[in-house]
């Protein structure tokens, strides 16, 4: 064991670096991302249909997914990270898993927010950017 810890310890400030930036950038994206979510999100029974895309629309639209999709798995690498060092992780992840394009998405997000505490931290977040609370089917 004493090996394992001597191998470790020229990477703890690295580690340590690390753990700081997620926990900032986490701090800083997380309410802004929250306050976009819009408050009837989670009222449908089934995902909005979205309106057919010109030719001219596509580019931009494929560029802003892919974005969409990098920032989500980095929060949610990030949330998983936070799970063992300080940080929001589970509202990370949260965030990271509402970003990220998956088949059963929706579904997912509504089980997820269907936990009180996450809910909670979420409106919560709201209440502070000053944007309405989130809403949901009590079902």
């Amino acid at each position: 064991m004493s090996e394992l810890l001597d191998a470790i310890k020229p990477l703890l400030p690295l580690i340590a670096l690390c753990s700081l930036f997620v926990f900032l950038v986490s701090l800083a994206s997380l309410p802004w991302l929250v306050a976009k979510i819009p408050e009837d999100y989670f009222l449908h029974r089934k995902r909005k249909k979205t309106l057919p895309l010109t030719t001219a629309a596509f580019a931009r639209y494929l560029f802003m997914r892919l974005a969409r999709n990098l920032v989500g798995l980095m929060l949610l690498l990030g949330g998983l990270l936070m799970l063992f060092i300080p940080g929001q992780g589970i509202l990370t992840m949260v965030m990271g898993l509402i970003l990220i394009d998956y088949p059963g998405k929706y579904s997912v997000e509504k089980a997820i927010i269907g936990y009180p505490a996450v809910f909670k931290g979420l409106n919560w977040l709201r209440a502070r950017a000053h944007k309405p609370p989130l809403r949901k089917h009590d079902s």
